[in-house]
């Protein structure tokens, strides 16, 4: 028994001095001229010499460093590289989530990501009816006028939708009803988690749209594009199936807000 409660004694000081060591260089993060010692310890709670010791340990794997004579210690080169290693291809994560998606709709699915101030197409899976919509990965799309459009926009404050109104949609921005209407619209997808585009984009084809973050900060938008005729009779199964998605993506690690 002696045994065993020293090796639980020892496993949980290890998983402490991991929780110390995260907590470290998380004070470091966004601070490019560094912090001494002092500061580090101030902001994660622990006593100077706990922090110095672990701040020895950091630096002999390269993970913080000094960031000048003088001035404490920064985050390290072996950040980066661990960072690079671990970074996510979203699209590939995604694309299983979107062929389930178009195999219980029959319509077509596509992924952007959010590139300025346009969306990007990154992926599409191809719908099972012969009349379908088709785009092309590599195209970019509005923000204003379509559904993975307006999804984006409600994933953003009122301040960075007027600054891009500004100059994507001057004719929104300038009319007063419009814009309160527009405003609307995008309060309630922020409500719903959908967004809709009845042939605004282009004429004939309709559409359902949702967006959501990942954790580095960057939007993604799916989006179901319909022909108009069919979409009339299918719009409440596909915002059934999109929402339906959208929570399966929430429980995904990657994924931020939804």
């Amino acid at each position: 028994m002696a045994g065993k409660t020293k090796e639980t004694e020892d496993s949980r000081s290890g998983v402490q001095v991991i929780a110390r060591a995260v907590a470290i260089m998380r004070s470091l993060r966004n601070e490019n001229d560094g912090l001494s010692l002092g500061q580090i310890a101030e902001r994660v709670g622990l006593p100077r010499s706990t922090v110095q010791r672990i701040v020895g340990a950091l630096q002999a794997e390269h993970l913080v460093i000094a960031a000048s004579p003088g001035r404490g210690i920064r985050l390290g080169p072996e950040i980066t590289s661990l960072a690079e290693s671990a970074r996510i291809d979203m699209g590939e994560i995604l694309r299983p989530y979107l062929v389930e998606l178009a195999k219980a709709t029959g319509e077509t699915v596509d992924l952007a990501v959010l590139r300025g101030k346009r969306l990007i197409f990154i992926d599409q899976i191809p719908g099972t009816h012969r009349l379908r919509t088709v785009s092309f990965v590599g195209e970019s799309f509005p923000l204003f006028d379509t559904a993975n459009g307006k999804a984006c926009l409600a994933l953003m404050d009122e301040g960075r939708i007027m600054k891009l109104m500004a100059s994507e949609a001057p004719d929104v921005a300038e009319d007063p009803k419009k814009l309160e209407a527009f405003l609307a619209e995008i309060d309630d997808i922020r409500s719903n988690r959908i967004a809709f585009d009845r042939d605004q984009h282009t004429d004939g084809i309709s559409a359902v749209g949702a967006a959501f973050g990942d954790r580095q900060g960057e939007i993604y938008a799916v989006s179901i594009p319909t022909p108009s005729s069919r979409f009339n009779l299918t719009e409440t199964k596909l915002v059934a199936q999109l929402l339906k998605t959208l929570d399966q993506l929430a429980r995904l690690e990657v994924i931020g807000r939804t």
